[in-house]
Order: C-alpha cells, then structure tokens, then sequence
C-alpha cells in the first residue's frame, strides 16, 4: 500500500522542464507571428490612408482647375478656396507640410501664368509593401 500511495505521489508531481519548453517555444512562435501580422496590418492601413489622400487632393485640384482654369499656386489654396476642410496629414511622415507637389507645365497661350500644382504626391522616400517608393504614387 505504501508503494502505491508513493508512486501516485511521483506521477501527480509537476510539468517536466521539457514540457516547460516546448510551451514557452509555442508561446514564442505565436506571438512573433501575431506581432508580424499585426505591423503589417498597421502599414497596409497607412498606404490605404495614403492612397484615399493622394486621390482627394488630386480630385481638388482637378476641380479647381475646372472651376478657374488654371492651378492652384500651392496647396492651401485649395483650403482657403473651399475645395478642401484642411490639408490632410501625410500618413508616412505624420507631417501636412512634407506633401511633395509638381508643378504643372507652363501655359504657352497665356506665358504671364504661374503654372502651378499639377500633381501631388508623399514626402517620404520609404518603400511601400509591394517594393514601390511613396513618393512615386
């Protein structure tokens, strides 16, 4: 009886430290996985911001244009003009003032023109997830 009562006590004792391990390692994987697919989910939000963004402010100063015939001399004309609330944040670089613009090309029936901004596009020069840089969007 007492060999009994002493071999329950032995297989009732704890986890072995391999158990503890091969836990700890599943717990490790997992949450490196999880911290992965959660940065990613975090940058592909900000390249949705960034391509609803450029495209509004694209679409302004397409209006603009249509309205007055020629472009915007700089960006918060578009806001003082109404076409736009307030200039958006670039997603990338948390900034509205490091929007790259383009100018647009000089108007050769009216030369006394300032040409303006044709294009707009992000301050940043980090590689989005598909390999491509922002600033070329």
């Amino acid at each position: 009886m007492v060999r009994r009562f002493r071999s329950r006590l032995q297989r009732a004792g704890g986890f072995t430290l391999i158990e503890l391990v091969v836990v700890m390692s599943l717990i490790v994987l997992l949450a490196t996985v999880g911290l992965t697919a959660y940065r990613s989910s975090i940058q592909r939000g900000k390249e949705a911001v960034l391509r609803e963004d450029l495209f509004r402010m694209r679409d302004a100063i397409d209006q603009y244009y249509a309205d007055k015939g020629k472009y915007p001399a700089d960006l918060n004309e578009l806001v003082a003009a109404g076409y736009m609330r307030r200039l958006p944040d670039d997603p990338m670089t948390q900034k509205n003032d490091s929007w790259q613009v383009v100018p647009a090309e000089p108007d050769p029936n009216n030369p006394s023109n300032e040409p303006g901004i044709y294009n707009v596009t992000s301050g940043s020069e980090a590689l989005a997830l598909d390999g491509t840089k922002y600033s070329d969007w």
